[in-house]
């Protein structure tokens, strides 16, 4: 279905699931709002998810993904705009280059699951991600 005849209350995303070899987590903050994710974005028209995943982390992390593995399709409130739901295709993403802060990412923190819960998490991290990752962590 092409993106214009979608409901526009939902937002269309690619987000990333990056871990480290200690089990943490890659977790981004954008400037001026609180809550911490994945990194990630919207989705253009024309794009393939894994294509958006791939340029919004050049953009946002300064840094590619050697490798892609589809973790599925998740729907949450957005963190950022009210009254919206984001639908993520949410895809593990392994990196091998040094990742910084760029475009609209104030700061980026490498967490554990547990160390994440104390933070203020966008609600697809807090109810879908994190639960994916301890079990990823776990296996």
């Amino acid at each position: 279905m092409p993106q214009e005849d979608q409901d526009p209350s939902i937002i269309h995303i690619a987000a990333a699931l990056i871990t480290d070899a200690q089990g943490r987590l890659l977790l981004v903050r954008k400037r001026g709002t609180q809550a911490f994710m994945q990194a990630g974005g919207k989705i253009e028209p024309g794009e393939t998810p894994a294509d958006a995943l791939i340029r919004e982390l050049r953009e946002e992390l300064g840094s590619v993904p050697t490798d892609l593995e589809s973790l599925g399709e998740f729907a949450a409130p957005a963190a950022n705009e009210p009254g919206h739901v984001v639908a993520a295709h949410l895809f593990l993403a392994t990196m091998t280059s040094s990742i910084r802060a760029a475009a609209e990412i104030e700061e980026v923190v490498w967490v554990t699951p547990e160390e994440a819960t104390a933070l203020p998490l966008a609600p697809l991290t807090r109810d879908r991600v994190l639960p994916l990752a301890l079990e990823a962590l776990l296996d």
